[in-house]
């Protein structure tokens, strides 16, 4: 992997981090850390392992992708689909929003 997939990944992290509220971009900006590696790869495992039993009433199938995500950060071979995927999305969000806005400034 590249520096451009580290880099592009913990870029798009970073934004993501910066959007959630205050309390929980802070434990995932811990738990991105070197020293949380071995809470990390565990929960990730945890978060896979309960977003494949989605049909179960707490775990859902949001689980899935963020432990893909915690695992990216160990797992260089998860880094670029990670980031690809964060980066669609992200655009997705956007187009989204400009959509919305549009739609108000029509209807208003």
């Amino acid at each position: 992997m590249t520096d451009k997939d580290v880099d592009g990944l913990n870029r798009r992290l970073d934004r993501f981090e910066r959007e959630l509220p205050r309390s929980v971009g802070r434990s995932l900006r811990w738990l991105r850390g070197p020293s949380a590696r071995w809470i990390r790869i565990p929960a990730g495992l945890l978060l896979i392992l309960g977003g494949i039993f989605s049909i179960l009433p707490v775990l859902g199938l949001w689980m899935l992708p963020l432990g893909l995500l915690l695992l990216a950060q160990d797992l260089p071979v998860l880094r670029r689909p990670m980031r690809r995927t964060l980066l669609w999305m992200e655009r997705r969000w956007v187009r989204r929003k400009r959509r919305r806005r549009h739609q108000r400034s029509r209807a208003g």
